[in-house]
């Protein structure tokens, strides 16, 4: 382990983990994090990291092989360690610490155990139904990201106009608040306090949300004034009109 100390985002989709990773990778003091146990994207990761074997059913060898070359690379030669995990993943990473580190009595330990001394925080969005608009119109139209620029940053398939769809939205809210109470609840059954983060407060001001999370770690907060986000909100007239409709309908109902 060439760190000694970790940080675990816990978050939703579409709750600004992507503009927070890439603010504090850009310090270059505070590691770079990322999805590295993105259950969809296991495979990917492995040739990424350079892992021997994706023979995902070689457990102990490939866990092991898998974590360090990940906690390499999510430290970038920094003293700090860090990842992002949403909740529909949490899972899949349990079960693969629990082959790393069998007859530990808690959730916390075997975190522990594999990531050092580790600070959680808990990203989430407040406006439920924003963040909805945000996941089916990304869903739909495959583009999830902008850079500051307004090009394109990551789009996973062609691009295809959205369509208002209340029941698709409807679903989408609860899940990003079941997903969301589900963190809230975990950190209850740990004991665990996290450093509680909004993505409103992180897009409104995301110079001093960043410092936030370096003073944890005792690192100088002034390297935020260095530190420009990379993403531009993706929110537009469309998704606004979305949003108001939603509510409209819900409550006529």
């Amino acid at each position: 382990m060439n760190h000694s100390q970790s940080y675990i985002i816990c978050a939703t989709p579409r709750s600004g983990t992507t503009l927070l990773c890439d603010l504090l990778a850009d310090t270059g003091v505070a590691g770079k994090p990322d999805a590295f146990f993105r259950f969809q994207s296991r495979q990917w990761w492995a040739r990424h990291l350079n892992v021997p074997s994706i023979d995902w059913t070689d457990e102990y060898a490939f866990d092991q092989s898998f974590l360090s070359a990940a906690l390499h690379e999510g430290a970038a030669g920094t003293r700090i360690f860090g990842m992002r995990l949403m909740w529909r993943d949490f899972d899949y990473l349990v079960t693969r610490l629990g082959v790393l580190y069998p007859g530990l009595p808690s959730d916390r330990d075997r975190f522990q155990a594999a990531f050092g001394s580790t600070r959680f925080l808990h990203l989430s969005r407040e406006d439920k139904v924003a963040q909805a608009v945000s996941c089916v119109k990304a869903e739909q139209s495959g583009l999830w990201h902008v850079d500051a620029k307004g090009v394109e940053r990551e789009r996973v398939k062609p691009g295809q106009l959205p369509i208002y769809d209340a029941k698709i939205l409807s679903e989408q809210v609860l899940e990003c608040e079941r997903h969301d109470t589900s963190w809230v609840n975990w950190f209850a059954r740990q004991k665990i306090q996290p450093l509680r983060i909004t993505y409103e407060s992180l897009s409104e001001n995301p110079k001093a949300t960043l410092a936030r999370v370096l003073s944890v770690f005792d690192l100088d907060t002034t390297i935020v004034e260095t530190v420009k986000p990379r993403t531009t909100k993706l929110a537009d007239s469309v998704s606004k009109e979305w949003a108001t409709r939603f509510r409209t309908e819900e409550l006529t109902h």
